[in-house]
């Protein structure tokens, strides 16, 4: 990525960007360098999420750059000026890069005086809006004392609408005019966003709290419903942006106070419901709430400060194998040391963690129902949709969502799940703990979940529908709708012939599924038309021929796939004569529910989430610690050839010195680097998570093993989830956490059965 500047009469290509031609300037943080023709060294390297300011002067006929406020220098000087010359934004941008401007239409993060922005800022409106807060507050600061009959000033935390008649009429009249106001963007997060963050800031969690909801009680009140969802669009998407782009500070105070006034807001009931209907989990949103950034430049983080010892393990080679060494007492120390500042930046993580965490519990709420529907099931909505996006996009388009923010997501849920999951079981004692969680087989089956074509373990779900529909009917007392049913046949007509490839690498185990091995095709069948038109004669030759059992329709329930946006809380949770999600129960499941149905499907869509792209980026963090096992070799390499090379052989000192120090700094920076990858992803809670997940996943096998056929309905992310959490248990947490850390062996012990059962097979 390269951004600058360039005149009107810059020609790019896909060979030549800004920087590479006469007239245009650019910087690049990825190579550390300034491009105008040609290029050298300039500034810092920069990292997802930072600012960069583009700085010209011509005046002077300068260019510079900053990078998240701080200045880079004077990067280009003597700008070709003169009558006719105009300057331009310009960016080059590589495949996959993405990147987002602000000309002006919002409040500047880091302002340089000296300089404005190409779009100016609203003044008139600002001005307004700010003396129309000081009204707002006032009002809301004063009351009327009955005794004396004057106006007193009273505390913020005891704001609340009295319902005073001149106290509503001076509001409304205040509104009347602050409203349209609020609909600007620059004005919201000029104005709102920043009292409202000073009242986060200024007070205790509950206090600010109780202040935000009294602000948008008064919203909802005297502001037209179209006014204030703009408002409260504009201020969530300016919280997103502020939160995702903010800088990493050694105590994260800025993203504690960004998470607080986030979880002021969606603890609003009208506010949250509308928010996430229309905002959150639109695109990427909301999912930036969960993620914390890794800093990639450690001194702007703090890490040096909060630890100031650096360590690493001493390996030592062996025979073409690694061993640690005993280490010495200075060794002892100075782990020690390095262990205690990991302490403390795994304590200020867990801060900002259980503030994303609450977020999630807030959306899973499901008593909010006064009035319309539940956050939950709004919620369910929206994350179904989100899986299928996500799902949609593996392969050669990127995933929407980013997998480092994949990671964190699938944490908070899990902490916010496991959270209801244990309440329920609190008021309902015959129910599960979530320590016993899985997810019923019938929920694969039963049409009430959709998993949007994703392969199950027999194949595709109309083929499974077609051959087992007798299975469903005698097991599971399920009825297919006949319209789809008959839809999904005559779809078959239609489909492409399967690849001979992908037809050969199926398991034999799965082709005989419901029915017998299929027999080679004679030669005359080899036109793909033709062969089309078999495979239908053939499935419906077998269906007639094959006798059915008589079916009782008072006892058999006919279901039909349902997406997302067509259920409602009934088809989920049921009701006295539907049984939700949990419809179609196979005689080897038992009666009594495991928890809320609504929360066994955010549990499936976890296990998803894993599997879309959580194991492979957790392989991917490991690379940091290969880093620091490379770089700590070279270094022992290093001092050993210090110990071993003559003292006359200045010239061969000199430079081993420089490379010693090179590796000394190298390793400093990585250690502390490593620190923050074992707090944020490696800490022996997230492998707990991981731990639970694959019990979980070896729970719903062992049911749905238990049915039959029907088993060939389970989708196959399940085992391959069991068997990547599985991998990264032992392979990813192992440098940091012990298997033999974890409660019990019984899992552990199932999971290298599945393992090594999945690759027999």
């Amino acid at each position: 990525m390269q951004i600058g500047w360039c005149t009107i009469n810059c020609r790019f290509n896909q060979e030549e960007g800004v920087g590479d031609t006469h007239n245009s300037y650019a910087y690049d943080g990825n190579r550390v360098r300034k491009w105008n023709v040609t290029t050298t060294n300039y500034g810092k390297a920069w990292a997802a999420g930072d600012i960069v300011s583009c700085l010209i002067d011509l005046d002077e006929g300068t260019l510079s750059f900053s990078l998240n406020g701080v200045s880079l220098g004077t990067a280009f000087e003597n700008l070709s000026r003169g009558l006719g010359m105009a300057y331009f934004p310009a960016i080059s941008l590589s495949f996959k890069e993405s990147v987002a401007f602000n000309f002006g239409s919002r409040p500047l993060r880091y302002p340089v005086a000296g300089y404005r922005p190409l779009q100016d800022p609203p003044s008139t409106s600002l001005v307004r809006a700010q003396r129309l807060l000081g009204c707002f507050r006032a009002v809301l600061s004063m009351e009327l004392d009955p005794v004396e009959g004057r106006l007193v000033e009273k505390e913020s935390s005891e704001w609340q609408l009295q319902g005073q008649p001149t106290v509503l009429l001076t509001l409304a009249h205040i509104f009347h005019h602050f409203a349209p106001l609020l609909c600007e963007v620059y004005v919201v997060e000029a104005v709102l966003m920043s009292f409202l963050l000073g009242v986060v800031e200024a007070g205790p969690p509950e206090q600010a709290q109780t202040v935000v909801h009294h602000v948008l009680d008064l919203l909802w009140l005297f502001m037209e419903d179209y006014e204030v969802q703009d408002c409260l669009k504009q201020l969530m998407m300016s919280l997103l942006r502020l939160y995702r782009f903010s800088p990493i500070v050694p105590d994260l105070s800025l993203q504690i106070h960004y998470l607080r006034l986030t979880i002021a807001i969606l603890s609003h009931e009208k506010s949250r419901k509308f928010l996430l209907s229309n905002v959150l989990f639109d695109v990427l949103r909301s999912v930036v709430f969960f993620y914390i950034k890794s800093p990639l430049r450690v001194e702007e983080a703090g890490l040096q400060e909060l630890i100031p010892t650096t360590w690493w393990p001493h390996r030592s080679p062996r025979e073409g194998k690694e061993e640690v060494r005993e280490e010495t007492s200075e060794e002892r120390l100075r782990r020690r040391a390095y262990e205690r500042g990991c302490q403390r930046l795994k304590k200020r993580i867990e801060v900002v963690e259980e503030l994303q965490a609450q977020i999630l519990k807030l959306l899973l709420n499901n008593k909010d129902n006064n009035g319309g529907e539940a956050s939950r099931y709004i919620f369910l909505t929206k994350f179904r949709k989100f899986l299928q996006e996500n799902a949609s996009g593996r392969g050669n388009t990127p995933m929407l969502c980013p997998p480092e923010y994949m990671v964190c997501f699938l944490h908070r849920l899990i902490s916010a799940l496991r959270f209801y999951w244990d309440e329920y079981k609190a008021s309902k004692p015959r129910t599960s703990f979530s320590e016993e969680a899985y997810v019923p087989p019938q929920i694969f089956y039963n049409g009430k979940v959709d998993y949007f074509d994703l392969q199950r373990l027999g194949g595709l779900l109309s083929h499974l529908r077609k051959t087992l529909k007798d299975d469903l009917a005698s097991k599971a007392n399920i009825l297919i709708d006949p319209l789809e049913l008959q839809a999904t046949t005559m779809d078959d007509l239609d489909e492409d012939e399967e690849p001979a490839p992908a037809a050969a690498q199926r398991p034999m185990q799965a082709l005989a599924v419901g029915g017998a091995l299929p027999l080679p095709r004679p030669g005359w069948l080899s036109s793909p038309t033709l062969g089309r038109a078999n495979r239908f004669l053939s499935t419906a030759a077998v269906s007639l021929m094959t006798p059915r059992r008589p079916l009782s329709a008072s006892e058999k329930v006919k279901v039909r796939t349902l997406s997302a946006e067509q259920r409602t809380r009934e088809d989920i949770e049921g009701s006295q004569w539907n049984e939700g999600l949990l419809v179609g129960r196979p005689p080897e499941e038992p009666e009594h529910p495991l928890t809320e149905n609504s929360l066994l499907e955010v549990l499936d869509g976890v296990v998803m989430m894993y599997n879309l792209s959580v194991h492979q980026q957790l392989g991917k963090m490991v690379g940091v610690s290969d880093d620091v096992n490379e770089y700590a070799m070279a270094l022992r390499d290093t001092e050993d050839k210090l110990r071993r090379c003559p003292k006359r052989r200045k010239d061969i000192l000199a430079e081993l010195s420089k490379s010693q120090k090179v590796f000394s700094e190298k390793l400093d920076h990585l250690s502390r680097r490593l620190a923050w990858v074992h707090a944020a992803v490696y800490s022996q809670e997230k492998m707990q998570d991981i731990y639970w997940l694959l019990r979980v996943c070896l729970r719903t096998i062992e049911h749905g093993d238990r049915t039959g056929s029907l088993f060939a309905f389970m989708p196959e992310f399940y085992l391959s989830v069991a068997i990547n959490s599985y991998s990264a248990l032992k392979n990813y947490f192992g440098p940091v956490h012990s298997m033999e850390e974890l409660p019990g062996d019984g899992a552990i012990q199932a999971g290298e059965g599945a393992e090594k059962g999945a690759f027999a097979e």
